[in-house]
């Protein structure tokens, strides 16, 4: 059986600060970097802001895009169903927000770019051709892996955030139902999670930093507490495309929907949605841990999980799928503490958190906020 709780190393303000930094682009500044939020504190008290949502005192919302209108500001039209998204710094002090379209229609990532000021100035595609991306994840060399979600024979795409490169297809990161990606920067060791009921946890090694062309695909295998790792071959289902990947193994660690992955110092965090479990992975020991289960937890708040997140001070922010289209903070004893409400968005649910470079901002979305059309939003956090 696994533990329900695990000792919480504590996660210190300048580790973080410098994990946030390796990731800059070249021409980005470390001192970009404000002091780190402890979000539990900021969610404490609350004000019903007239954009139809309840949020911390001193925080301010802003609606920054809706699906099918153009991006206030550009000739860009934004996607629909905004899903998971990640922000990065630029040369000139702003910032991009990326975010993933999970539509069948027309799927890729869209962008919106930011001034030093926090101006919204363009917005633009960085990938197109590919359909139902649904969550993804950042790299410590400044590009998003953008994850289709569309069955088993999905992939993940590299984006640049600039939009300046073409996106690239990386087969051997394996075809199946992606979810999310999370990175380690010391190892550049990757951990993808996949969505189906009975969905594995994989960790992509590539045989040389910052290029994904080469590499070994592994599945995880749970031996008591601990995860051991299992080279996986043909993993894109080119010999036997009847039997999908997560099948290759029988003895393969079963997870109930693999949702959100993010990295935190020396751990990866998880969501399983079906089980509404987090999960945390400690990557020295490989020790694997059950965090926030809805059946046990002394705040069983938190439903619906999906998208995960992590502040500069290490709080776990995690997005609803249904819920009360809430985004829920994971204090420092794994307690669930609500941040944001959405009201009268029953049908939709919430994706793509993520803090902007220097802390002050969190940008998510709500997919079918307004008759179908997804609403991308930023909170302003208090100062």
């Amino acid at each position: 059986m696994l533990s329900k709780t695990i000792s919480r190393r504590r996660l210190l303000q300048n580790t973080l600060l410098g994990l946030a930094a390796t990731a800059m682009t070249p021409g980005a500044l470390a001192g970009q970097i404000r002091h780190p939020y402890r979000m539990a504190e900021i969610a404490a008290n609350t004000w019903r802001h007239p954009l139809g949502a309840t949020i911390p005192v001193g925080a301010d919302l802003r609606l920054l895009a809706t699906s099918g209108e153009k991006v206030p500001g550009t000739h860009y039209e934004w996607h629909f169903l905004p899903d998971g998204g990640a922000t990065y710094p630029t040369p000139d002090g702003g910032w991009i927000y990326v975010s993933n379209s999970e539509s069948r229609d027309a799927g890729g990532v869209s962008a919106l770019r930011f001034s030093r000021a926090g101006t919204m100035f363009d917005a633009y595609s960085i990938l197109t051709g590919s359909i139902r991306n649904c969550a993804g994840g950042k790299t410590p060399w400044g590009t998003w892996l953008s994850c289709e979600e569309r069955g088993d024979d999905s992939l993940v795409y590299e984006c640049d955030p600039m939009g300046n490169k073409s996106a690239v297809a990386h087969p051997l990161l394996g075809s199946f139902n992606h979810e999310a990606a999370a990175v380690d920067p010391r190892t550049h060791q990757i951990y993808l999670t996949e969505d189906v009921s009975d969905g594995c946890l994989y960790r992509f090694t590539p045989d040389a930093e910052a290029d994904l062309s080469h590499g070994t695909l592994q599945v995880a295998i749970l031996n008591e507490d601990r995860l051991d790792w299992f080279d996986l071959d043909d993993v894109n289902n080119v010999k036997d495309p009847g039997s999908p990947l997560r099948y290759r193994f029988e003895n393969a660690a079963r997870f109930a929907g693999g949702e959100g992955i993010v990295y935190g110092p020396d751990h990866v965090y998880f969501t399983t949605k079906k089980d509404n479990r987090v999960w945390a992975l400690q990557l020295s020991t490989q020790k694997l841990s059950i965090i926030y289960d809805i059946e046990t937890s002394k705040t069983p708040i938190l439903s619906g999980v999906d998208n995960i997140e992590i502040s500069q001070n290490g709080d776990l922010i995690i997005a609803e799928d249904g819920g009360d289209m809430q985004l829920v903070v994971l204090d420092d004893r794994y307690h669930a503490v609500t941040l944001v409400t959405l009201h009268d968005q029953e049908d939709s649910e919430l994706a793509g958190p993520a803090f902007s470079p220097d802390g002050s901002r969190l940008y998510f979305s709500s997919q079918r906020g307004a008759d179908d059309r997804g609403l991308t939003y930023e909170l302003t956090l208090p100062v």
